[in-house]
């Protein structure tokens, strides 16, 4: 059931927040777990951040816990970590081409399966919301690796038995900042990306937009256990409704 099926983006923006949240974040190195980050870091419900990933962030902040842990195929020495979190936001990934097949498989897949089982034993309420990609196919027929491997991590987390699963399938994450693009093709999309915006908004995304949206979607007060696809569209949606939001109030 996709994010627009259930009209999420207008539900999400119109209940209140809860009282403070204890949240874990899974990459906050890379571009979009950095912004999710800030963003947990900067907001009033969220009491404390867990960041677990394999390098230090060079970074101090009061709510903020660094775990190191370096091999993600094994989590069983953070089951005591990951006791009492609310929620977790997962944005551990690489690029395809990068690594070979079978490390592929393993970063998209097998680290997401087995974070999440460590994860549902320590803390079996808390939501999970997850950095997928656009084409995932959880029925593995898709002739993309890097599909099928995103949909095998997302049909294992909606099985999880987690109250609440939010999968998110970015089209173009646009970098917002300099970086060093990781091959020839993001070097051109990036090139690209004001003409590309303009003629299908609906294919790119700001990677701030996308680490504020997968965030923001786990500090809303709801009881209904659920299972959401957000698309791109979905998460322009969400980013746009909060814009709108913000305008009101200023």
């Amino acid at each position: 059931m996709t994010a627009t099926d259930k009209a999420s983006s207008e539900s999400l923006t119109s209940v209140s927040a809860v009282v403070q949240k204890r949240l874990v974040i899974i990459g906050a190195t890379g571009m979009v777990g950095g912004y999710a980050l800030r963003y947990a870091l900067n907001n009033s419900t969220v009491e404390c951040v867990t960041s677990i990933g394999r390098k230090k962030l060079g970074i101090s902040h009061p709510k903020l816990k660094e775990v190191l842990h370096q091999s993600f195929a094994d989590c069983s020495a953070l089951a005591d970590t990951l006791l009492g979190q609310d929620a977790a936001v997962y944005c551990l990934g690489t690029y395809t081409g990068s690594v070979s097949d079978a490390e592929l498989h393993a970063i998209t897949a097998d680290y997401t399966i087995e974070f999440a089982r460590v994860l549902r034993n320590s803390s079996p309420n808390s939501a999970f919301s997850f950095l997928s990609g656009k084409g995932a196919d959880p029925t593995g027929r898709s002739r993309f690796p890097f599909a099928r491997y995103k949909g095998e991590a997302e049909k294992a987390l909606l099985a999880a038995g987690f109250p609440r699963v939010y999968l998110f399938r970015p089209a173009y994450i646009y970098p917002v900042l300099p970086r060093q693009e990781p091959n020839f093709s993001y070097r051109l999309l990036r090139a690209l990306y004001p003409v590309f915006r303009l003629l299908f908004p609906n294919q790119v995304i700001r990677a701030d937009d996308l680490g504020w949206a997968m965030v923001e979607v786990e500090l809303r007060q709801t009881q209904e256990r659920q299972g959401l696809v957000f698309e791109n569209r979905d998460i322009r949606a969400m980013v746009k409704s909060q814009m709108l939001v913000r305008d009101r109030a200023a």
